[in-house]
């Protein structure tokens, strides 16, 4: 709340105006980590959600305005392949920004928590419909291969 407070403060005259809805945002701000992704929501009246696989993830910024960095935090900008110059979640008032960053990194890239050095594929991937018809052109390649050999020696 101190990062909004002073972010108000700077608007001076337009103060009143501008800490209610930096207040409404900070208390309806709430993100969620679970397996599959990220999830944020925020609002009142106008409430928005936004949902994000890790799969989805393209890339992750770290950022630390002047009055950030004096209050020890910075926000992480989370990017898809959306084609929005914007990024598609905003992750706020983080303390530790390396960590989270390298966190959904890892999780985007589908690392075993239980071995983090294994690049094993992740489970959902292995049912996924463009894996499976990327396989099935590989396999037809390697038979029109396979046939010229045979039929060229």
């Amino acid at each position: 709340m101190n990062y909004y407070l002073i972010v108000a403060a700077m608007t001076m005259v337009f103060f009143p105006i501008t800490i209610i809805p930096l207040w409404i945002r900070y208390h309806t701000l709430r993100y969620r980590f679970d397996a599959e992704g990220v999830g944020m929501s925020v609002g009142i009246l106008f409430k928005r959600e936004t949902y994000l696989t890790y799969r989805r993830i393209q890339d992750i910024h770290v950022s630390r305005g002047i009055i950030q960095r004096w209050l020890g935090l910075a926000t992480v900008a989370v990017q898809t392949a959306s084609g929005s110059a914007t990024p598609e979640m905003t992750i706020e008032g983080v303390a530790d920004p390396d960590g989270l960053r390298d966190w959904l990194y890892s999780k985007m890239r589908g690392v075993d928590e239980a071995h983090p050095k294994s690049n094993a594929v992740p489970a959902a991937a292995t049912d996924d419909e463009a894996l499976l018809l990327l396989r099935d052109i590989r396999d037809a390649l390697e038979r029109v291969a396979a046939e010229r050999k045979r039929g060229g020696a």
